[in-house]
């Protein structure tokens, strides 16, 4: 689905783009598209010189799913000494947290085609669990504990 988007920037940035074709939920739950993204990023990563990539350029991207996933293989990447440092990450809409979807973003966004929220929420748990059982619970925000959020309430609330 990205083919000709991934030409078109390799093209108009005279860069090397590597597209990570990433297992998909529900048939293959969490984490095995965060794995499969990680192992082409590091394989990527180890063998720059065979690619003709320069180490100081390497910029992960993705949207949606893929910004998710290009943010957790960044965050992963942070401490390693023994690989090149990433550059950049490019996050393009990007699902980066489940803990409350009554957060203002949503509630603006609530029917703004092509992600709703309860499609938003949706896919998260197909992509966690494959089992969105508990779809009403997550739009109300009661599958989090409360000592969880307040724990990260710094980070994730409507303040």
């Amino acid at each position: 689905t990205h083919e000709e988007l991934c030409r078109f920037i390799a093209r108009e940035s005279e860069s090397v783009v590597v597209s990570v074709g990433y297992r998909l939920a529900p048939e293959h739950k969490y984490p095995a598209a965060y794995e499969d993204c990680l192992s082409a990023t590091l394989h990527f990563l180890q063998h720059l010189q065979h690619y003709g990539v320069d180490p100081a350029r390497v910029t992960v991207c993705g949207d949606s799913a893929g910004g998710n996933l290009a943010a957790a293989v960044s965050q992963t990447l942070a401490g390693r000494s023994d690989l090149p440092r990433l550059r950049a990450q490019i996050l393009i809409y990007p699902g980066l947290q489940a803990l409350d979807f009554n957060l203002p973003s949503y509630q603006q966004n609530r029917g703004v085609p092509l992600l709703f929220r309860e499609r938003a929420a949706f896919y998260i748990l197909q992509y966690l669990n494959g089992n969105a059982a508990k779809l009403e619970e997550v739009l109300e925000g009661s599958h989090i504990p409360v000592d969880i959020k307040l724990k990260y309430k710094k980070w994730v609330s409507p303040d």
